[in-house]
C-alpha cells in the first residue's frame, strides 16, 4: 500500500472561518529554510493556533492550510537551532515528538557562511541539546562537503574530525552529502561574485573522501550515511540515510499508537506488521526520506549560505526575512 496523501477535512478556524486543510502527521521543519533559526516564535504561535498556512513557493496563489492537531512527529533541520530551544516546552506539553538535523560545518574561513554564529558557539548549542532530549534525537550533519581551490580534502577532512571530537558522545550518526554546485545555476553565479573557486567532486573524488572519513567514523566511532546520493558506499560502510526516518521514529517512540499506526508497525497476532510504502516521492529519487508535510518557505534564509540553492539573491532573503510577521498565518 502506498502513501496516497494527507487527510483532508475541514477545519474551524477561530470560530469565524471554515477552510479545507490538511491533517498531517510528521511535518519536516524545513528543508526551505533555517525555521529554528529564524521563524522559531512564529512556529510557537502557530502551535498555539492549532494551523499554519504554507504557500507553494513555485505558485503563491496555491495556499495550503495545515492543521495540527494529529501531528506526532516534527523533523527540525537547522544550523542553529538555539532560537527555539525556549519553545521545546511547548512540544513537550502536547506530546508531540521531535528530533534534529543539526549541520555544523567549518567554513569559517572561507567565508561561506557568513552570519552563523562562531563554530565553537554551534557545537556548544548542539553538545547542550544532545543533553537535554538525548543523542539520538541530534544528528550531526556537515552538509555539503565542498572544496576550492584552497580548501583541500585534507584539510576539509581535519575540520570533520575536530568537530566529531567534540561531539563525540552527543550525537549518533554523522550525515554528508557531496556538493553538486554544477545543477544550480544561482549557486555557480554567487560563488563566482564571492570569488570562490569551487572544485568538482567528480565519482573518483567522493570514493576517496568518503574512504578517509570512514576512517575517521570508525575512529569517533559514529556511523556515516549519506544524504540524496545515488553514489553506492556501501562497501566502506557508509550507507544511504532517511534523514525523515521512520526506523528511528520506531525505536524512539514505539509506544505511540497513532504513530504506530501511520507507520504501519503495530504487529498483528502472528508478531507481524503491514508496513505501507511511505517513500516521500516529492523528493529527488536517490532520497530515502519518508512523507512529511515541509511547512518552510524558500528564500528566507537569512543566513546566506553561499553555496544554498534554497536562496535567490542574499537582498530577497533579507527582504523577506525583515518582512516575516510572526503572528502570521504563514511564514511570509
Amino acid at each position: 500500500m502506498s502513501f496516497r496523501g494527507w487527510p483532508k477535512q475541514e477545519l474551524r478556524i477561530a470560530g469565524e472561518r471554515t477552510v479545507e486543510a490538511i491533517f498531517p502527521v510528521i511535518l519536516s521543519a524545513s528543508r526551505a529554510t533555517d525555521l529554528p533559526a529564524f521563524y522559531a516564535e512564529w512556529f510557537r504561535n502557530r502551535l498555539e493556533a492549532g494551523y499554519l498556512q504554507w504557500v507553494n513557493p513555485f505558485n503563491a496563489h496555491q495556499i495550503q492550510y495545515v492543521a495540527l492537531r494529529d501531528v506526532r512527529v516534527v523533523v527540525f533541520w537547522s544550523k542553529n537551532p538555539e532560537p527555539l530551544l525556549p519553545h521545546l516546552d511547548a512540544l513537550d506539553e502536547r506530546g508531540i515528538h521531535y528530533y534534529f538535523q543539526f549541520t555544523v560545518n567549518d567554513y569559517e574561513s572561507e567565508g561561506l557562511e557568513p552570519r552563523l554564529p562562531p563554530v565553537s558557539q554551534r557545537i556548544q548549542t548542539f553538545r547542550s541539546l544532545a543533553e537535554r532530549v538525548g543523542r539520538e534525537r541530534v544528528i550531526w550533519r556537515f552538509d555539503p562537503l565542498l572544496l576550492t581551490r584552497d580548501l583541500s580534502a585534507e584539510i576539509l577532512l581535519e575540520r570533520i574530525q575536530r568537530i566529531g571530537e567534540e561531539l563525540q558522545g552527543h550525537t549518533s550518526k554523522l550525515i554528508f552529502s557531496f556538493a553538486d554546485i554544477a545543477e544550480y545555476r544561482t549557486v555557480r553565479e554567487r560563488l563566482a561574485r564571492a570569488e570562490v573557486g569551487w572544485v568538482d567532486f567528480t565519482r573518483e573524488r567522493m570514493v576517496d573522501f568518503a574512504g578517509r572519513l570512514s576512517k575517521i567514523g570508525r575512529a569517533l566511532g559514529l556511523p556515516l550515511a549519506t544524504c540524496a546520493e545515488s553514489i553506492d558506499l556501501t562497501a566502506l560502510g557508509i550507507e544511504a540515510n532517511r534523514c525523515i526516518d521512520d526506523e528511528l521514529m520506531i525505536r524512539l517512540w514505539s509506544r505511540d499508537t497513532a504513530l504506530m499506526r501511520f507507520l504501519g508497525y503495530e504487529p498483528n497476532l502472528f508478531g507481524e506488521t503491514n508496513r505501507p510504502v511511505l517513500k516521500d516521492k516529492g523528493q529527488r529519487k536517490a532520497c530515502g526520506c519518508i512523507v512529511s508535510k515541509d511547512i518552510g518557505r524558500y528564500r528566507t534564509c537569512a543566513h546566506l549560505c553561499r553555496y544554498c540553492y534554497a536562496n535567490g539573491s542574499a537582498k530577497e532573503a533579507i527582504r523577506n526575512h525583515e518582512r516575516h510577521n510572526p503572528r502570521a498565518e504563514s511564514i511570509l
